[in-house]
């Protein structure tokens, strides 16, 4: 990673006012499903309850059976079979919850017919699989056990500026891949050339539209760029760096992104992660991104 000559807090990089007005043509990734609004609103409400929870996803049978299907899965690892939604809300917290319906209603935007030859948004939904699942086991080494599930959300979600930019510029975003498929170089430079600015301000500007917290659309804007973070800031980004970075070099998905990128010490101190406390997580990774590409595939 070159030199960072500026530390930024939250907010990420704003994009240009002519792309700003092209991200209000977006259309397919526009809105969040309502039901996914309302967990996250239920979620961040301090007064809310694990009823309030329950009397909201129950109304939604496709979730509830998602969500059922995710705690009893090995993902989660828990000791006994639950049968009621109500006690897989309990078992999980609400965040979890909202989490998985989180990712529930984002596989739904990475339609298997969108994209090109070498950039398919099937390919890009199972790296970002990976990318979330890497995150999360690499939560509990870096000392971030407690945000583990939002590391595997933030890992869904960081490259979901290559949506808006496959949705606006098509043509465009064909060149960056052919160019980047045939030389190892930087992806995101790549796409300032051509685009005007690059997949992480098109992934904040959503994730603002979204209300998605702070800690997450740092992930989004920075992944790429973590050091580029003051220091309070860098450790979630450069968890999903890392996680980016070895699933790219793991072939999981689409991973032009940041194949050309490295793990350079650091991002590795940033993230609070050494070379043997990765390694046990990368002999068990394929494993953990099968079981999690089948619980979360669209049926």
């Amino acid at each position: 990673m070159s030199a960072i000559a500026t530390e930024i807090g939250t907010g990420g990089p704003a994009l240009p006012a002519h792309l700003q007005k092209a991200l209000g043509r977006v259309t397919e990734i526009s809105s969040l499903p309502e039901i996914t609004t309302r967990i996250v609103q239920v979620v961040e409400d301090p007064k809310s309850t694990a009823h309030d929870m329950h009397e909201l996803v129950k109304n939604d049978p496709a979730l509830a059976t998602k969500i059922l299907k995710v705690v009893n899965s090995a993902f989660y690892g828990l000791p006994s079979q639950i049968a009621s939604l109500d006690r897989a809300i309990v078992m999980l917290g609400m965040s979890a919850v909202k989490n998985i319906a989180l990712a529930a209603s984002l596989s739904r935007f990475f339609k298997p017919d969108l994209g090109t030859e070498k950039f398919k948004a099937r390919d890009l939904w199972q790296h970002a699989v990976a990318v979330g699942v890497t995150a999360k086991a690499l939560a509990g080494p870096a000392g971030m056990q407690s945000q583990a599930d939002e590391a595997f959300v933030a890992g869904l979600v960081h490259d979901m500026g290559l949506l808006i930019e496959l949705q606006l510029f098509p043509e465009e975003l064909k060149r960056v891949v052919e160019r980047c498929s045939a030389e190892a170089t930087n992806f995101c430079a790549v796409e300032q050339e051509l685009l005007g600015a690059d997949h992480q301000a098109f992934g904040n500007a959503l994730a603002q539209k979204w209300k998605f917290p702070a800690g997450l659309r740092n992930a989004i804007a920075y992944h790429h760029a973590p050091l580029q973070l003051r220091p309070e800031y860098r450790k979630f980004a450069a968890l999903v760096y890392i996680a980016d970075t070895i699933c790219a070099h793991n072939n999981f998905g689409f991973s032009l992104t940041a194949g050309a990128q490295e793990i350079d010490e650091q991002t590795m101190a940033a993230a609070n992660l050494t070379e043997d406390r990765i390694s046990p997580v990368l002999e068990e990774l394929p494993a953990r991104v099968a079981e999690a590409a089948a619980i979360f595939a669209e049926h």
